[in-house]
């Protein structure tokens, strides 16, 4: 592998400035559902470039900058008209836009032959050869992408700096953030003027393809890592940064390996950061595929465990003893397999585990419930039958389904969930079909 700091050093510095840049405002198209426009706007811009280079007849950032910005705002209002004459869904007045602009993009800069610009450069960038254009700085000389890329992502962590609090309103609760007077429309224009911008000051360097993924996948993966705002916004410019350094190793590594002499940078960084993407779609610790599966299962096997607890204390009931005694109400595994209709392996994975908790005891093949186990069995049945008078008394369904309905609701009633149906059904002491409802007169261990 042959490395050298003064081409490749700012080849990755080129490529993580572009990445955060992507990545502070991405994060907020992910959490709006605005992934497509991204893309839309990353194709939108051309006739904004095109326009700007026929206009003022130069290749500044800052022509480009500014033609991109009205291009992106325009493309937005254009999006809402287009959906609200056509009444159509927004995914489809969002293709209609930017098809329509990229093709425009495409023809004015074919057409354009006195502006040395090449439609090849804007779709995959020229990252390996920023190192000659170069501008003189305090530091020594400095490649005028990283300085353009610089001030993008300086401008960007500013703008969410500034409105941090009208940004999380309006993403969470555009309503609540319009009552309150946050100008969301104003909002909606920024992010499209900033992700318009990002676009146009990292074209020349890596391109549309890297741009679009990066604008996407980092803040895709962080969202499938986190619940928290803070911490989406920290694992996507990581996830930016780790893409970006990975993506050029590989790229100048990897093809010698199988013949090849060399493989673009900026598009080995977006696949890399897809690699990145479809390991955590599987791996993810909020949203991966994997970490959902698990946390179902565990989920199956406590709601199984609560359903035996139940199971034990409706047989204890119906016995009607003034004093519960473990061992005179004891079960064996086939009966309760039998009667929740699970299969006797599942049933002794989720007796194991209450044995762990000391809720249930075995005996000679016959299973029974201590006296922790009766405490949290009878706060389970409070649960259930207190969701049945509520439903009884609040709403229509039938009194068939009310069961069936309310054994589905007591596995995911906290403790101040239950005293508040309590309190709201005036504190009943029978459910609808005549039995007791329990007393909540002892606090349940473990939950």
């Amino acid at each position: 592998m042959w490395w050298a700091w003064q081409v490749d050093g700012w080849m990755i510095l080129a490529s993580i400035l572009c990445g955060i840049a992507c990545a502070l405002v991405g994060n907020f198209l992910v959490l709006r559902k605005l992934s497509l426009i991204g893309d839309a706007l990353s194709h939108a811009v051309l006739p904004g470039i095109a326009a700007s280079f026929l206009l003022f007849g130069s290749r500044s950032p800052w022509v480009s900058l500014l033609g991109a910005g009205i291009i992106g705002v325009l493309s937005v209002w254009l999006i809402e008209l287009v959906r609200g004459l056509g009444r159509i869904e927004e995914s489809a007045a969002i293709g209609v836009v930017f098809t329509a602009m990229f093709a425009l993009g495409i023809v004015m800069i074919s057409r354009i032959e006195h502006v040395d610009l090449d439609p090849s450069c804007v779709l995959y960038g020229n990252l390996e050869t920023i190192v000659l254009d170069t501008a003189s700085t305090p530091l020594g000389e400095v490649p005028k992408v990283v300085l353009e890329l610089g001030c993008m992502c300086l401008f960007n962590a500013l703008a969410v700096a500034v409105f941090w609090k009208w940004w999380m309103l309006s993403t969470f609760d555009p309503t609540l953030a319009q009552a309150q007077g946050v100008p969301v429309r104003f909002l909606s224009y920024l992010l499209a003027a900033l992700v318009a911008m990002t676009c146009v000051v990292s074209f020349r360097a890596v391109g549309n393809i890297m741009v679009v993924a990066m604008l996407i996948v980092p803040s895709s993966v962080a969202w499938m890592l986190t619940d928290r705002l803070h911490s989406m916004f920290f694992w996507s410019l990581m996830i930016a940064v780790c893409s970006s350094v990975l993506g050029h190793g590989i790229a100048i590594s990897l093809p010698h390996l199988f013949g090849f002499k060399s493989a673009n940078s900026a598009a080995m960084v977006a696949v890399v950061s897809g690699c990145i993407l479809i390991a955590a779609i599987f791996l993810g610790t909020k949203r991966g595929l994997l970490w959902r599966w698990i946390n179902q299962r565990k989920m199956l096997k406590r709601i199984l465990a609560e359903d035996i607890l139940a199971l034990f204390y409706r047989h204890v009931e119906s016995k009607r003893t003034e004093v519960f005694e473990p061992a005179e109400h004891a079960l064996s595994l086939d009966r309760i397999a039998s009667t929740l209709q699970r299969t006797e392996p599942v049933v002794l994975a989720a007796l194991a585990e209450l044995v762990a908790k000391n809720w249930i005891s075995s005996a000679g093949g016959q299973w029974c419930l201590t006296q922790g186990g009766y405490r949290q069995a009878q706060v389970l049945v409070r649960t259930h039958r207190l969701w049945e008078h509520y439903l009884r008394e609040e709403t229509s369904i039938a009194d068939p389904r009310l069961h069936a309905t309310a054994e589905s609701l007591e596995h995911y009633t906290s403790s101040e969930l239950r005293e508040s149906l309590g309190q709201v059904s005036g504190g009943p002491t029978v459910d609808p079909h005549g039995k007791a409802i329990p007393p909540e007169s002892i606090a349940p261990e473990g939950r």
